[in-house]
């Protein structure tokens, strides 16, 4: 570990504040080379937890420094392995839960920069803001005089952050886990002081899960690092053609999409795949039912997504 990240993680222990200053000095002598180790990247997390009143210089540092170092540092880049993932996670919630605002923009952040990350993240991120909703504490409520069962605008603004990340359950768009918890939220809100932009995230969030339409899961991990190998391969006369497309190709498979196409002598049907999302299905039909029905009522939100879906996919129950 650099002296810089040393020294500063026992001064900020000490009178829990850290100035402009010195986090400009971090950036420019502690991470020059835009590089940071594992001890570097724990001293880190300790100022956070030292900082009484972290400032926007400060978190934005932690965020870009800490998300440098999980998504870019280790091969293939752009992708947060499993064990990468575990690491964040125990040094998050070592104490329980996610105690700072800047922490839960750090796995925000991730989620929306990485290609794809492991479930259990997306999983743990999502689960921070619903706990905040359900039990009125988190690091979104800090600061707050506002009680639970309400949804603020900024936990609607990174909810919508989460959902529609390209690191996301079902990148570019909204999966059933993600439908199922914008329920438990918004049953556990019911009648409080939301913003309007909840309304909105919820019927678009779960309408995009019953009637939207996404070009396919990111790249598994494993299968991004053997492209990656390919791509690097200049043996290969296939590597030169992928060069002068990018690495663009790596985000949505589009390599195999390519490939596949040419076998079949025409490329794919996007606009009948696009129609064929929009249709409600018997399953997604059943599923939805069985949350209008569970309390016996359709409310506001349930109303508002019902007239969403007859609108976009001429949907009715």
């Amino acid at each position: 570990m650099s002296m810089h990240f040393r020294d500063l993680a026992s001064k900020v222990a000490a009178d829990g504040a850290i100035s402009t200053d010195e986090v400009l000095s971090l950036r420019r002598d502690g991470w020059g080379d835009g590089r940071i180790v594992p001890d570097e990247a724990e001293a880190l997390f300790a100022i956070n937890d030292a900082i009484a009143a972290p400032s926007t210089e400060w978190s934005d540092f932690f965020v870009e420094a800490l998300g440098e170092f999980i998504v870019n540092q280790v091969e293939p880049k752009g992708y947060v392995s499993q064990a990468q993932a575990d690491w964040l996670i125990g040094w998050i919630d070592r104490d329980g839960r996610t105690e700072s605002l800047t922490e839960l923009e750090l796995l925000v952040r991730l989620c929306e920069r990485a290609l794809s990350v492991p479930q259990n993240l997306m999983g743990y991120a999502l689960t921070q803001i619903e706990q905040a909703v359900l039990t009125g504490e988190g690091p979104t409520r800090k600061n707050s005089t506002l009680e639970k069962g309400h949804v603020s605008k900024a936990e609607a603004d990174l909810l919508r952050r989460l959902l529609f990340a390209s690191g996301s359950d079902r990148p570019a768009g909204v999966s059933r886990a993600e439908a199922e918890a914008l329920f438990r939220i918004k049953d556990a809100s019911l009648g409080g002081d939301n913003a309007p932009e909840w309304k909105q995230l919820f019927v678009q969030g779960v309408g995009n899960y019953l009637a939207g339409f996404t070009s396919g899961e990111a790249l598994p991990r494993e299968r991004a690092a053997e492209l990656e190998a390919f791509m690097n391969d200049r043996r290969s006369s296939a590597a030169g053609f992928l060069a002068r497309f990018g690495k663009s190709f790596l985000r949505d498979d589009l390599f195999d999409s390519f490939a596949s196409s040419l076998k079949r002598g025409k490329v794919s049907d996007l606009d009948a795949r696009v129609e064929s999302a929009r249709t409600v299905d018997q399953g997604e039909q059943t599923w939805l039912e069985g949350r209008i029905e569970a309390d016996g009522e359709i409310d506001e939100y349930e109303a508002a997504l019902l007239a969403f879906l007859e609108e976009e996919s001429g949907f009715r129950r």
